[in-house]
């Protein structure tokens, strides 16, 4: 992927190491697309297909995959490059450092998609308020945010945040594919796994939401049931506490 123009790497992995710098920080319509469209990026998007199905789907818009790993990424990248999409890009980095690659207000929207619910620690889960406030510099105001989870755990989770902040939701459903009430047009793209979730017959949840600018966020103080099955490439659900952490 080295060789690839249109992938980006900055794999760091320790805490000590000094935080990466961009050159495309602030510049990545004007000097990787060539345009003035919105960025949506996709946190912790593995093989890419998500990325890659969206921006097939929408040419209007510039997408950008984001993960750590490299090897899950390159599938998605090498597709995006034998397609010849143009309004593709892969970043490899941490989305712990997400707020060092984007300007305030360069990404218009957020799609996190199935991503490990890390039932035992709150601050590594992708929709948790150290995760939103990173967000929240990088997003317009009041930009969207799409999850997409076959976790039971992390969509309770993720709701009981969104009504102890009062964030405005837009969509919010147990079972995207069943709810014939809503209009799910780019959540309606399946990756591999949710192929293989849905073959099980597990629901899948879905939430749109919108986060404002500087958004004063607390944690819920909820008890939440555990997940009671194993997930794809995920470690084993027993012996974990469902405890939320003390509000912020």
């Amino acid at each position: 992927m080295r060789e690839y123009p249109h992938v980006f790497e900055y794999p760091f992995y320790f805490k000590n190491e000094a935080q990466p710098t961009c050159h495309l920080k602030g510049r990545w319509r004007e000097d990787f697309f060539h345009n003035a469209n919105p960025i949506v990026l996709e946190l912790g998007c593995g093989r890419g297909e998500y990325t890659v199905g969206l921006a097939e789907r929408y040419p209007e818009q510039n997408f950008i995959g984001v993960d750590i790993k490299g090897a899950r990424m390159w599938s998605g990248a090498t597709e995006a490059l034998n397609k010849g999409l143009k309004n593709v890009a892969f970043l490899r980095t941490s989305i712990e450092f997400i707020d060092q690659f984007f300007n305030e207000g360069e990404v218009e929207q957020i799609w996190i998609t199935f991503p490990d619910p890390q039932m035992k620690k709150y601050t590594k889960r992708l929709t948790s308020t150290p995760f939103l406030m990173r967000y929240s510099h990088i997003l317009v105001p009041n930009g969207i945010i799409h999850l997409k989870t076959d976790s039971p755990f992390l969509y309770t989770y993720t709701d009981a945040l969104l009504k102890e902040n009062h964030l405005p939701v837009e969509i919010n459903t147990t079972d995207l594919y069943e709810d014939k009430g809503i209009e799910i047009n780019a959540a309606a793209i399946q990756t591999y796994y949710e192929s293989q979730w849905l073959s099980r017959g597990m629901a899948i949840k879905y939430i749109r939401f919108r986060l404002p600018a500087n958004p004063a966020l607390v944690e819920p103080d909820i008890e939440i049931p555990l997940d009671d099955y194993r997930s794809y490439g995920r470690t084993t659900r027993s012996g974990v506490t469902s405890r939320p952490a003390a509000k912020l």
